[in-house]
C-alpha cells in the first residue's frame, strides 16, 4: 500500500491503550508537542473514559475516540483501518497484541508497541512479517526504553566509527527508576514462560533470512569489573541486544563482522551481588503459579510511579565502541526511563512514521532501520542526550 493511499484514512496515529498508565503520559505527550496539523485519536474499551481522556489531551488539536477491545478482533481491524499509524501500549503483548499486528500487517498499517518481550516479538515475524512485506506496513516493536536507547545508542556509535572494519561495541546501562505494574507483569509472563520463549526463537531462526558474507553477534558477556566505565558490569537478559543485531544484520554501516554485549553497571560489588540473587529469586518465583501470583499482586498493572518519584529518575547507557584502531565513548541519556522517557520516544516514533522521509521499509523492523536518523534528531531535539564523550 502506498503513501498516498493510507492518507486518506482519518487519522495519522491512533493511540490504543491510552487510558492505561504509559498510555496517559503518551498522550498528554502527543497534545502538548503534536503538530498543530496531526489528526489523531485515542483508542481503548471504554468510551467514557477516552471521551474524559480527550477533554484533558486535546492541547491544540482535535482528538477522536475510538472503541476498541483486544477480545474484539474485528474492532481492532476497524482500528487499524482508519489510521496511518497505530501505537499501542495493550500488554501484556504475548497474551493481548497479535490479532492488533495481524490487522495491521493485513491492511498497510504501520505498528509500534513497548513490548519488551521477545516471544511476542519472534512470533510476529514468523506469522505477520511476510503479509507486512506485501502490504507495506512497518512493524516495528520495542519502541520505548526497550530498546530505542539502545538501539539508537548502538547507531549512533557505530557511525563515530570507520566503515567497512570489524566493528565492537559495549552496552552499559544504569538506571534510577521505578517499574510500574504493566511492565512488571510483562516481565513475570516472559520469565513464567521459558520454554515457550525459546520455541520461538527456534521457529523465527528457521524463518530469518540468513546473513551473507557479514556476521553480526551479541554474545553473553561475563560479570567483570570495566574500568572505562569505573563499574561492575553484568549480563542483562533483555530484549536489547537481539534488537541490536537484528538492526546490525538489516544495515551495512555496522561492518563485516560486528559484535554487541548488554550490561547492567553497578558501581559497588555489594550490589551487584545482591542484584544477581533478587533477579534469580524472581525469576525462580515466577515459575511457581502461587508465587507469581503473589508477586504480581504486589504491584498491579495500571500503577506506577508518582510524578514526584518519575521527575527524580533517570538512565544513562554508556557505550564503548572500538574499530579500525579507533576507540570511542559515548552516552545516551535522559530522564525517569519507563514512563516520561518512553512515552517520549514512543510518540515521537509514531509522528517519525507518520510525518518523516525514511528508508523504504517494510515488515518487522527495528526502530534503527525504520527510522534511524530521523528519530534520533527528533529525540534530542525532545531532551534526550545523544553525546561522544571521548575518543582515543
Amino acid at each position: 500500500m502506498s503513501k498516498r493511499d493510507r492518507a486518506d484514512r482519518p487519522y495519522d496515529i491512533v493511540l490504543f491503550g491510552a487510558t492505561g498508565f504509559v498510555g496517559r503520559l503518551t498522550a498528554e505527550y502527543l497534545a502538548a508537542h503534536a503538530p498543530k496539523d496531526l489528526r489523531w485519536a485515542v483508542a481503548g474499551r471504554s468510551e467514557l473514559e477516552l471521551a474524559r481522556l480527550r477533554e484533558q489531551a486535546r492541547g491544540g488539536t482535535e482528538v477522536g475516540v475510538l472503541r476498541a477491545d483486544v477480545t474484539e478482533p474485528a474492532s481492532l481491524r476497524r482500528l487499524a483501518e482508519q489510521a496511518r499509524v497505530v501505537a499501542t501500549t495493550v500488554g501484556p503483548y504475548v497474551t493481548y497484541g497479535e490479532e492488533l499486528v495481524a490487522a495491521c500487517a493485513d491492511l498497510g498499517t504501520d505498528y509500534l508497541d513497548l513490548s519488551g518481550e521477545p516471544e511476542f516479538v519472534d512470533l510476529m515475524f514468523v506469522r505477520h512479517d511476510a503479509r507486512a512485506r506485501e502490504t507495506g506496513a512497518r512493524l516495528v516493536h520495542a519502541c520505548g526504553f526497550d530498546s530505542v536507547p539502545h538501539d539508537l545508542g548502538v547507531y549512533y556509535t557505530v557511525q563515530q566509527l570507520p566503515q567497512g572494519v570489524p566493528l565492537t561495541v559495549d552496552g552499559f546501562v544504569t538506571v534510577d527508576a521505578t517499574f510500574s505494574g504493566g511492565t512488571f507483569a510483562s516481565a513475570l509472563n516472559q520469565f513464567a514462560r521459558p520454554r515457550q520463549m525459546a520455541a520461538a526463537a527456534r521457529e523465527r531462526h528457521r524463518h530469518e533470512p540468513r546473513l551473507v558474507g557479514r556476521r553480526a553477534t551479541t554474545p553473553n558477556g561475563a560479570p567483570r569489573f570495566v574500568p572505562e566505565v569505573r563499574a561492575w558490569a553484568l549480563p542483562l537478559p533483555t530484549i536489547d541486544p537481539q534488537i541490536v543485531r537484528r538492526s546490525a544484520k538489516a544495515l551495512e554501516r555496522y561492518g563485516p563482522d560486528f559484535r554487541y554485549r548488554h550490561y547492567a553497571a553497578v558501581r559497588r560489588l555489594p550490589v551487584a551481588v545482591g542484584g544477581v540473587a533478587a533477579l534469580g529469586a524472581v525469576v525462580a518465583a515466577a515459575q511457581v503459579p502461587p508465587a507469581r501470583r503473589w508477586l504480581s499482586d504486589r504491584l498491579k498493572p495500571g500503577r506506577g510511579p508518582s510524578a514526584e518519584k518519575r521527575a527524580r529518575s533517570w538512565f544513562s547507557v554508556r557505550f564503548v565502541g572500538e574499530g579500525g584502531g579507533r576507540k570511542v565513548f559515548t552516552e545516551v541519556a535522559g530522564g525517569d526511563p519507563g514512563y516520561g522517557e518512553t512515552a517520549k520516544m514512543f510518540a515521537e516514533g509514531a509522528l517519525s512514521l507518520a510525518f518523516d522521509e525514511l528508508p523504504p521499509t517494510a515488515g518487522q523492523v527495528t526502530t534503527a532501520v525504520a527510522m534511524g536518523d530521523a528519530l534520533l534528531e527528533r529525540l534530542r531535539g525532545a531532551g534526550i542526550t545523544f553525546r561522544v564523550a571521548a575518543t582515543r
